[in-house]
């Protein structure tokens, strides 16, 4: 009897044995299986970052050249309207040069008048009245005189035809004018030609 107890045990045990090999397969299968899952999710993990990062950096190059694009339609903006500006003020330019030369004759023609015949002076005083008419309607343009008799001589806005010795002005000084100069908005169109003082 203690035999077949012992036998009953041992089959017991060889069953026991079998069962806890077949479990400690399962577990090791299992433990591949989560270790192989494992990876998988580590390498899904590292995809997903680079992934990620890529994005990022295409986003952060997108938003530059969004803020270079708006930074180059900003400055064509003021370029243009710059533009727009001086074509606005200087589109008188060239017809202004034309209309000097009628000044300047109108200014001889009253300088050149015989001012004490009675006959001459209507004739005058439409003359003067026609170059103030026409002075004033220019000026309202932008265009003005440059008449720097007696002033410090500028190159930017005189040019100088002579220069002579002279103990009644300043060095450096205009003694007279030839020509009046005509700058319109600020841009000079002629200079005044004159004579300085040494």
């Amino acid at each position: 009897m203690s035999n077949e107890e012992n036998k009953v045990t041992e089959e017991e045990l060889d069953q026991i044995i079998e069962e806890a090999e077949k479990v400690e397969a399962a577990a090791q299968a299992a433990e591949a299986e989560l270790e192989e899952a494992g990876d998988e999710k580590d390498v899904k993990i590292a995809q997903l970052e680079a992934a990620l990062l890529s994005s990022e950096a295409k986003i952060k190059d997108q938003q530059d050249g969004v803020l270079r694009a708006k930074a180059e339609v900003e400055n064509m903006r003021r370029r243009t309207e710059s533009e727009i500006d001086k074509a606005r003020k200087y589109a008188l330019n060239k017809f202004a040069e034309e209309l000097l030369p009628v000044i300047d004759n109108l200014e001889r023609a009253i300088q050149a008048a015989d001012t004490d015949n009675e006959a001459v002076k209507p004739l005058l005083e439409g003359v003067e009245l026609t170059h103030k008419t026409f002075t004033d309607t220019v000026s309202k343009f932008g265009l003005k005189e440059i008449n720097p008799e007696g002033e410090a001589f500028n190159p930017e806005l005189h040019q100088a035809m002579s220069i002579q010795e002279s103990p009644d002005h300043e060095p450096n000084s205009v003694m007279f004018v030839m020509q009046k100069g005509y700058e319109l908005n600020g841009r000079v169109i002629r200079p005044a030609m004159v004579m300085v003082s040494k």
